[in-house]
């Protein structure tokens, strides 16, 4: 795992290359546009919504898709 996270600072931020690349590798889609984390929560919920249903591989993707959301939410902003 690599140490570049996303930057954040109120609720702009930016998300690194790595991270842009797990989420696209995750999904399937590009994050485009994710300039704020409103932005990126409705990425998550569109991806989730995409591929929805109740098989494990479902809630699998939606796990591995969460656990994304949360390492990027976790940062420390820039303003603290």
């Amino acid at each position: 795992m690599t140490s570049q996270t996303v930057l954040r600072l109120g609720s702009s931020i930016r998300l690194t290359r790595p991270e842009i690349a797990r989420f696209t590798e995750i999904t399937g889609f590009e994050p485009e546009d994710v300039r704020t984390t409103g932005d990126l929560k409705a990425y998550v919920s569109r991806c989730k919504a995409y591929y929805w249903g109740t098989s494990r591989d479902t809630q699998f993707l939606h796990w591995l898709i969460d656990r994304e959301w949360s390492n990027c939410m976790a940062q420390r902003s820039l303003s603290s």
